[in-house]
């Protein structure tokens, strides 16, 4: 029998309005992400936040101790839930993530958060290569515009191309709603 877990990346202050590293609709994601979360709670299931720290306090966000990097109100851990400290793109690497994971016998993951074309496209790749089946509500993620060769690329059209790979080969791209009906 599968256990599943709500896994919420890097949703923290300053991805938010007011922070150093503002991303494009992160109220939006955070509150489709805080639906899974209390629907999660509702039904006694597994909640991990984790929480990117930088690993020097010149960091442009996410600097050690700062209100930037904890964990936004919206989704706030309880005391009763993990947090997973990372200092590195990658949620499993070096972290206990998957100690934690595999204490608690899980075998599928939502995945929620951001930064869309980095953190949750790492945390997802590694994820199902370790065996886990993979969930990502993708209205509960977020990112925001890039460059590359010159050429701006819109947040809405960064996050598509990295859903349409993550989903692909990799995970259950879909939306919140699909997922908490999942639940029931």
């Amino acid at each position: 029998m599968s256990k599943t877990a709500l896994l919420l990346i890097d949703l923290q202050n300053d991805y938010f309005e007011g922070g150093k590293w503002v991303l494009r609709n992160t109220d939006k994601a955070a509150a489709n992400a805080a639906k899974l979360l209390a629907k999660f709670r509702d039904q006694a299931r597994t909640v991990i936040h984790v929480r990117h720290e930088a690993a020097s306090a010149d960091a442009p966000f996410f600097a050690p101790g700062s209100e930037g990097a904890h964990i936004h109100s919206s989704v706030a851990p309880l005391e009763s839930e993990t947090v997973i400290l990372k200092n590195q793109i990658n949620s499993f690497r070096d972290t206990n993530l998957r100690q934690v994971l595999d204490e608690l016998e899980i075998t599928d993951l939502v995945v929620v958060g951001a930064m869309s074309h980095i953190c949750i496209d790492a945390v997802v790749r590694a994820a199902a290569d370790m065996g886990y089946t993979v969930s990502v509500a993708e209205d509960a993620c977020t990112t925001l515009d890039q460059e590359f060769n010159g050429r701006k690329v819109a947040a809405e059209d960064v996050h598509a191309c990295f859903m349409a790979a993550l989903q692909f080969g990799y995970a259950e791209v879909t939306q919140t709603d699909t997922l908490l009906a999942s639940l029931d």
